[in-house]
């Protein structure tokens, strides 16, 4: 089964073009490593509102499997991708949040401010993961075993999971 993914940078200086969009390059990378197609890129502020509704676009119209986010996630006044998130999805996917937490606290005290969530929508996986390039390869590594199950299983696969 092929994956379709969506990668969304929330990062007011990168809209504007005053820093280069590290992070969303290194999900894309990551992806294609992992033989997951990139579909959409897209560079947003950190605005609730145009969060919602490109995640909603991605997952509703575009039609993505997986929608990553980068930025946002921690907790000045201007993090609000996780908030933005638990807007627009069915469901919450706990456990790959929680891991990547405990993977990166294991390597920065500062993984205990993430608020970064993960959760479906419709047939869409949407992870957040935080925004420094660095960070990105830390906590999506964490996770990347699990996702093409993660989707296989959203998309309504019904096969039987244990072996």
């Amino acid at each position: 089964m092929s994956i379709h993914a969506g990668v969304i940078t929330i990062s007011d200086k990168g809209f504007r073009g005053e820093r280069e969009d590290k992070s969303g390059q290194e999900i894309i990378a990551m992806l294609k490593d992992a033989g997951i197609d990139v579909a959409c890129i897209k560079i947003i502020p950190d605005e609730k509102d145009q969060i919602r509704d490109t995640l909603i676009d991605f997952a509703d119209k575009k039609n993505l499997a997986l929608i990553v986010t980068t930025g946002g996630t921690g907790v000045s006044p201007r993090d609000v991708t996780p908030d933005a998130t638990l807007e627009v999805i069915d469901k919450e996917v706990p456990g790959m949040a929680e891991a990547m937490r405990q993977a990166s606290a294991a390597i920065t005290p500062h993984a205990m401010i993430s608020r970064a969530v993960v959760g479906i929508r419709g047939r869409s996986l949407i992870v957040n993961l935080p925004g420094s390039p660095k960070a990105v390869r830390e906590n999506f590594v964490v996770i990347l075993p699990a996702l093409k199950h993660a989707v296989e299983k959203i998309k309504g696969d019904d096969a039987e999971c244990a072996s």
